[in-house]
């Protein structure tokens, strides 16, 4: 047997939660097949089995911390089982092999009234005393994630599928049954509990990627002295770009929001002010600068906040940012962002507006040196040129800086070339490779 150890999943990570576990002690496992997922202060990751075998044991609950390096489960080769059942074969052969005379003698000595044991009484049975066998709920990953989704338990649920498998119906189902109205009885109970008790109704324990959020968040509104610079964004000829461009896009497989845009602007203003893709160092006395721009974005996944970065935007086409975009929304909301795809950002994009936030004041994602919190787009009057109203297309902006080596002044300028690429979209194409 042979103990299956947590490997290194993350530099600098520790430790992790076990998710889910696949598979049961017991259960025959094949060379990659994926064993269970665990959360880590990023992502949710996924392990695989290293070789075919048997698991022998869980050693760490669902629920529960695994650290790195110390055992997660145990296994059985196939090899060493079936090196082990052939000793055992070999065993049992050598044992049968015996003398005819031997075998009256034993006969001789069995007593007249024992009985020769049945199927049933050689089978394997559960202890009477002590821990109650495991049984594993037969259900998909897929109806297992939505178990966990709903915070439910899959061995409270009745199954109607085939030996008792629980299906996508039968969860739901539960759920519904779950929030129907309480009785008068429980209404009554209910009322005196909040009357004549305090505290908290549920304990959740903080980990994971909300654990790390809770964290950086304290330590970079607490170490960086932060100052907020707003103002309004007319995008009203953005948008109309984009709608022209929609459907060659989405006639390649991809889609276009006006994150893109965003991102490519960006890179350009980093390029005349150069000091907004620094970062300071620990001692804080040096300025590092990086030549790449790349750029994070915040994504709301069911994990907590995650934010990976689109490398080296300045060298991307508006098509390839997209792509990206696309593909690291899609990792984020599912919480399966790979490591690289975290590391390396030097300044990012928290698109709140998507929600319907109209303002906000980010915090910096340490160690960058600023932040953009996108708001709302809203249809507002505005006064042309010549003084007649007009709709237009308004969007708020709010940074935050990074106010150990960036002044007012300098964000209002950088905000001020951004701005003039997302009011004119065409004047990028200026700086197309």
């Amino acid at each position: 047997m042979s103990d299956f150890l947590l490997p290194d999943i993350g530099e600098g990570i520790v430790e992790c939660e076990v998710v889910e576990w696949r598979v049961a002690e017991g259960d025959t496992i094949e060379e990659d097949q994926p064993i269970v997922e665990v959360m880590t202060d990023k992502a949710l990751v996924e392990i695989t089995a290293p070789e075919a075998g048997t698991v022998t044991k869980l050693y760490v609950p669902q629920g529960k911390i695994a650290k790195v390096h110390a055992p997660l489960y145990a296994y059985q080769g196939a090899e060493e089982g079936a090196k082990e059942s052939a000793e055992e074969v070999a065993k049992k052969s050598s044992e049968n092999t015996r003398s005819p005379a031997s075998d009256a003698a034993d006969i001789s000595k069995t007593p007249p009234s024992a009985p020769s044991p049945s199927v049933e009484q050689s089978t394997p049975q559960c202890p009477t005393e002590g821990p109650a066998c495991p049984v594993k709920t037969p259900a998909s990953p897929a109806v297992r994630r939505l178990v966990r989704e709903h915070r439910l338990v899959l061995a409270d649920i009745a199954g109607s599928g085939k030996d008792g498998r629980v299906l996508k119906e039968d969860v739901l189902a539960h759920v519904k049954s779950s929030h129907a109205a309480p009785s008068d009885t429980a209404h009554h109970t209910q009322g005196k509990l909040a009357v004549g008790q305090s505290g908290p109704a549920r304990v959740e324990p903080l980990r994971g990627v909300r654990a790390v959020m809770a964290r950086r968040m304290v330590e970079a509104a607490t170490t960086i002295p932060h100052f907020h610079y707003g103002e309004e964004v007319d995008v009203t000829e953005l948008l109309a770009l984009r709608e022209r461009l929609k459907p060659r896009v989405e006639a390649l497989g991809e889609r276009l929001t006006l994150m893109p845009f965003f991102m490519k602007a960006l890179a350009l203003a980093v390029a005349e002010h150069p000091i907004l893709n620094a970062q300071l160092n620990a001692e804080g006395d040096e300025l590092h600068y990086f030549a790449q721009c790349n750029i994070g974005m915040a994504v709301d996944s069911k994990a907590g906040l995650l934010v990976p970065n689109v490398k080296a935007v300045e060298q991307l086409s508006l098509l390839d940012i997209a792509k990206e975009v696309s593909r690291l929304t899609q990792a984020a909301r599912e919480g399966r962002v790979d490591q690289a795809d975290l590391k390396g950002g030097t300044i990012s994009i928290s698109n709140i507006g998507a929600l319907g936030g109209t303002y906000a004041a980010p915090i910096i994602n340490a160690p960058e040196a600023a932040i953009v919190a996108i708001g709302k787009t809203q249809w507002l009057p505005r006064f042309d040129a010549e003084g007649a109203v007009q709709r237009r297309a308004i969007m708020t902006v709010t940074w935050a800086g990074d106010h150990r080596f960036i002044d007012g002044g300098t964000i209002a300028r950088f905000c001020n070339h951004w701005k003039a690429s997302l009011e004119a979209p065409e004047t990028m194409l200026l700086h197309l490779a």
